[in-house]
């Protein structure tokens, strides 16, 4: 398509668009023609996108979604649809149905064979992972753990032996509890780091030890203020050397106290290695 050509929006089509997830400038150009042109607009709250869309000189027609109403609104929007209308989704900021409401839409809108259409852009979670400086190429994200202290435990102790970075969504009055969480799972070596109030006027980002971030949001009660992504690094694989090392000082521990044989049984339950393997270690260690 030649770029001064304008693009028509097809019929019976779900546009998803992605809006700022702070400065109103990173909306692209594209999100803001289809915003234009489409019958209507499903919006996460309607008077926050309202503020969005008037801010651009946009008047159009809009429909709330939101977590309580999705299911019976996605009944209305697909009527739409299949009257030839197109629809827009957006939701507070950041690309929709991404730990926000619209997947159900997304969803069902495919199931039942209307075309449905991404208009990428602005991501929280690519935002942090590329300004962050971290060095894995492999990422879980996860969003928002649960917010209480049980399941939550529970979640990350899932979490804990993965090699990837993880990351995560957290709300500013429960980011202290979800850090301490995280320290008292994972241990206070991994790195974890503060991505908040990403491309807004108070943005920042820090990475320290786990053992020092609870301090470091004390030291500032602005700290604790804002989004945060949070991204904490992968259990770090031990290489064969190292476990090798590892069993060989277990055993020297458990053959100085008992029998060969007990040893090792105890040193496979410790170490989860395999019991010929070890068996075979203690012999070579006695000789």
């Amino acid at each position: 398509m030649h770029p001064d050509q304008q693009p028509v929006l097809d019929k019976g089509t779900l546009y998803v668009v992605a809006t700022p997830i702070g400065n109103l400038q990173d909306i692209t150009l594209r999100a803001l023609d289809t915003l234009r042109k489409v019958d209507l607009v499903a919006a996460e709250d309607t008077r926050n996108s309202a503020r969005l869309l008037q801010h651009f000189g946009i008047a159009a027609r809009m429909q709330a979604l939101h977590e309580h109403n999705e299911r019976s609104a996605t009944e209305l929007l697909i009527k739409q649809l299949s009257e030839g209308k197109s629809i827009a989704l957006i939701s507070d900021a950041g690309t929709p149905a991404i730990s926000d409401p619209g997947a159900y839409l997304v969803n069902e809108v495919r199931r039942r064979g209307y075309r449905v259409c991404p208009i990428p852009g602005p991501s929280a979670v690519a935002t942090a992972l590329s300004a962050s400086g971290d060095l894995n190429s492999h990422y879980l994200f996860y969003g928002f753990l649960p917010p209480k202290h049980s399941a939550r435990s529970k979640v990350l102790e899932q979490l804990a032996p993965l090699p990837y970075t993880l990351v995560f969504y957290e709300a500013p009055h429960r980011v202290m509890e979800t850090v301490k969480d995280l320290s008292d799972t994972f241990g206070q070596e991994r790195n974890i780091t503060f991505c908040r109030e990403l491309t807004k006027l108070f943005e920042t980002i820090h990475t320290c030890p786990l053992s020092q971030a609870e301090e470091w949001l004390e030291e500032d009660s602005n700290r604790l203020k804002g989004e945060f992504v949070l991204l904490v690094d992968g259990q770090i694989e031990t290489t064969s050397s190292d476990k090798e090392n590892e069993e060989t000082r277990l055993l020297e521990i458990l053959l100085a106290e008992l029998p060969l044989k007990q040893a090792v049984k105890l040193a496979v339950e410790i170490s989860g290695g395999k019991k010929n393997r070890l068996y075979d270690l203690a012999l070579s260690m006695q000789k």
